[in-house]
């Protein structure tokens, strides 16, 4: 019985730590500090990890694109969406943060306006060009990823127009039921 307890303690240490590696290194490439059971399904106009089209880009009209989803599941009180560069210089860029969005909404026409309210409900955030509403991918170099993540909250977030990804982020902790996630590349033309 007492050669076991060494082992015994050994395996729970062992548990400790991996348990301790998965939280700390969650595989999220582009530091997003919310980890969503992936359950909804996002679609837009471009395939997962397919090059977004010219027009939804600085080098085109810079007008976001349409992106529509499923249904969340019971008990969503609103949606949230984040759009990140991870492959940015420094850290993640911001291009979108949008929340309070109606958990009935299913979908979210190309074009919004850079406005702060949106018409069929919810709020617009300040991307990191510190302007309301979607920026488009405009990379100084190579090849970058673009992360469209949808988030269904039990929750209204509650929180003015112009919020930031760092408060909507912290805002969303605990409250996620479900999530989605769409991926798109971009490099620039010239």
């Amino acid at each position: 019985m007492t050669g076991r307890r060494p082992f015994l303690h050994y395996s729970r240490y062992l548990v400790g730590l991996i348990g301790f590696v998965l939280i700390g290194c969650n595989g999220n490439s582009d530091g997003d500090e919310l980890q969503a059971p992936k359950t909804m399904r996002l679609d837009s106009v471009f395939a997962a990890a397919d090059q977004i089209p010219v027009q939804y880009t600085c080098e085109g009209e810079n007008r976001s694109p349409a992106l529509s989803w499923d249904a969340p599941p019971t008990g969503t009180e609103s949606l949230a969406l984040i759009v990140s560069d991870p492959d940015a210089p420094g850290k993640p860029f911001i291009h979108w943060v949008l929340y309070d969005l109606p958990p009935d909404l299913r979908q979210l026409p190309a074009g919004l306006e850079k406005q702060p309210f949106l018409l069929d409900g919810g709020l617009q955030g300040k991307n990191d060009f510190n302007e309301y509403g979607y920026g488009g991918p405009c990379p100084p170099s190579g090849s970058h990823r673009y992360f469209f993540r949808l988030y269904a909250l039990d929750t209204h977030l509650n929180l003015p127009p112009g919020t930031t990804k760092t408060d909507v982020v912290e805002a969303m902790q605990g409250h996620v039921l479900a999530g989605a996630e769409l991926m798109g590349r971009y490099q620039r033309q010239r």
